[in-house]
């Protein structure tokens, strides 16, 4: 299965799907990064920012008002690592940090967009808004069944002159809509919610350079986060999880973190350390699955 870079909580949603061996599917940044040369650059926030003309500058240049959001120029790990706001000058010349830059502080709808591109031309999108949380987390996601045609012409526009012959899926991250990033893959977390023949259609995609979805059966469905306390490491019965992913209109339960690998070690917003996902077709559904995750977690005690 020549899906790269998927995490180990995600391969349920590729063993079923059969990819041919010459075929890449880039399923993580870093796997974008090697395939694609020519448009890695998009990982690059300054760059960002200078093809919709949003005012930035990376740390050691001096913002010209003030709030402003500070992250990462490059983050190839995601969920919001080394974010943060940065409310006056005092406060921006006591956090200065290399590797950083500094951008307006967005406000307005959180949407996670992907796209099917073939040779530049868009053949599909889907669009995702999120509800946050604190200190970077999210509460759920929406993953809506409508268009959004504003934001789909604004994108549209920014593919036309900046992902010229570009074959795959593509995905945004924009607020207000304005684009804090993209990235040359697809949001994976919820692609059991795209419908039936999505990643069968992504297969294609890639292998052909054709896109053939019906998108007939589209409906809005949800992905309800759980987060924990950083720390300790956290711990789950596995069979009691899947018990879960057997109640009313649950799609699928990911349980998002590698239990052999120290806590520190994975990448998570200041907020919390996300223990699961529930991916479901109805919100109250998601979020009684969610409070019977967090009653099967326990924190065990380091060492």
């Amino acid at each position: 299965m020549p899906y790269l870079g998927t995490d180990p909580w995600r391969e349920q949603y590729f063993a079923d799907v059969p990819c041919p061996d010459d075929v890449v599917v880039p399923i993580d940044d870093a796997t974008a990064w090697e395939i694609y040369p020519a448009h890695r650059w998009v990982y690059n926030k300054l760059l960002i920012c200078e093809t919709q003309g949003l005012p930035h500058g990376p740390h050691g240049t001096v913002p010209k008002s003030f709030p402003m959001f500070s992250k990462p120029i490059y983050n190839m790990r995601g969920m919001g690592t080394g974010g943060r706001v940065i409310h006056d000058a005092d406060d921006y010349f006591a956090s200065m940090e290399p590797g950083h830059l500094w951008m307006p502080w967005l406000k307005g709808p959180h949407v996670s967009t992907d796209a099917a591109l073939a040779d530049g031309r868009i053949c599909w999108w889907r669009h995702t808004t999120g509800v946050p949380g604190p200190g970077g987390t999210f509460d759920y996601w929406t993953i809506h069944a409508e268009k959004r045609p504003e934001l789909e012409k604004y994108l549209g526009g920014w593919i036309a002159r900046n992902l010229v012959g570009f074959t795959g899926v593509v995905n945004f991250e924009t607020v207000g809509g304005a684009i804090l990033e993209c990235h040359l893959r697809m949001a994976e977390q919820w692609l059991d919610l795209n419908g039936k023949g999505w990643l069968e259609a992504v297969v294609g995609l890639y292998t052909r350079g054709t896109w053939k979805f019906s998108d007939t059966d589209r409906r809005t469905g949800y992905s309800v986060i759980l987060f924990g306390a950083h720390g300790a490491p956290w711990h789950i019965e596995r069979d009691d999880a899947a018990r879960v992913l057997a109640m009313p209109h649950v799609s699928s339960i990911q349980i998002t973190f590698n239990a052999d690998r120290p806590p520190g070690q994975h990448a998570m917003p200041p907020g919390g350390f996300r223990l699961a996902i529930v991916n479901c077709w109805d919100l109250d559904a998601g979020m009684v699955a969610r409070g019977e995750l967090a009653g099967m977690f326990v924190q065990r005690p380091a060492g």
